[in-house]
C-alpha cells in the first residue's frame, strides 16, 4: 500500500521537484519511494540517508549513486559539466565537506554546475584573498562554515553576489553543534546575507536555484 504522497506538481509550481529526506524514514519506506520513481521513469534524490540503508539500496539499484560523506543518494547518477559553473561553494575547512557535498550533489541533480572551493577559512584568510578575483565570476556564493562561522561575513564584505550562509555543526565546546556559527551568521555586519539552518546544505542549494531561476527570467 502506498503510504506517501509525492508533490508531483512542485516543479511546475515553483521550479524544482520534491526532494526526499531520508534520515527518519525506514528502509522499506524509502524503497517504496524509489520504486515509485522507477515505475514513472524519473530520477530522485534523497538527503541524509544513512549508509546502512544506502548500502542495501545501492545493491538493488545498480545505476544509483551514493556519497557517504554527505549521505546523498541519487536513483540514477547525474553527470554535469562544471566548466561554466554558476555557483561557488566556499567552505572554511575540509571538516565541512559533508555539507559542501550535499550542496554540490543537490545542485548537480538539478542540472546546475557548481565548483567547490574548500579550506579557505578566516584562520588563514590569505587563502581566501588570493581567490577573490576567481570567486567574483560566479552568480551565487554558498558559504559553509563551522566553529565561529565568520567566513560568510568576510565574503559578504568583499564580494557583491548573493551570499547564502550555511552554519555547520563543526567545532569544539561552546560551538554548541553549530549554534555559535548560526548566531554569528544571523548577526553578521555584512549586508544582505541569507542564512539557512544548521547543516542544511540542501536548503542552501535550493535557495541558489530560486535566485538563478529569477536571473534566467
Amino acid at each position: 500500500m502506498k503510504t506517501f504522497n509525492i508533490d508531483e506538481e512542485r516543479h511546475q509550481r515553483i521550479g524544482f521537484p520534491e526532494i526526499v529526506y531520508g534520515r527518519s524514514k525506514p528502509l522499506d519506506y524509502v524503497r517504496n519511494i524509489l520504486e515509485y520513481y522507477t515505475d514513472k521513469g524519473e530520477n530522485t534524490l534523497i538527503t541524509k540517508l544513512q549508509s546502512q540503508k544506502a548500502d542495501i539500496l545501492s545493491e538493488e539499484y545498480q545505476h544509483s549513486f551514493y556519497d557517504p560523506v554527505s549521505e546523498v543518494f541519487i536513483l540514477r547518477k547525474t553527470e554535469n559539466d562544471d566548466t561554466n559553473a554558476k555557483v561557488a561553494i566556499l567552505s572554511g575547512g575540509t571538516s565541512d565537506a559533508f555539507i559542501v557535498n550535499e550542496v554540490y550533489y543537490t545542485l548537480s541533480f538539478l542540472g546546475v554546475p557548481s565548483e567547490r572551493i574548500m579550506d579557505i577559512g578566516v584562520s588563514g584568510i590569505h587563502r581566501l584573498l588570493t581567490r577573490v578575483e576567481k570567486i567574483r565570476q560566479y552568480d551565487v556564493l554558498i558559504v559553509v562554515a563551522g566553529f565561529e562561522g565568520a567566513l560568510p561575513t568576510v565574503v559578504g564584505g568583499l564580494l557583491p553576489q548573493p551570499v547564502i550562509a550555511v552554519p555547520t555543526s563543526v567545532g569544539y565546546g561552546v560551538s554548541k553543534n553549530g549554534q555559535a556559527a548560526l548566531s554569528t551568521m544571523l548577526s553578521s555586519c555584512a549586508n544582505g546575507i541569507t542564512v539557512v539552518n544548521i547543516d542544511n546544505g540542501y536548503g542552501a542549494a535550493i535557495a541558489a536555484i530560486r535566485i538563478l531561476n529569477m536571473i534566467g527570467r
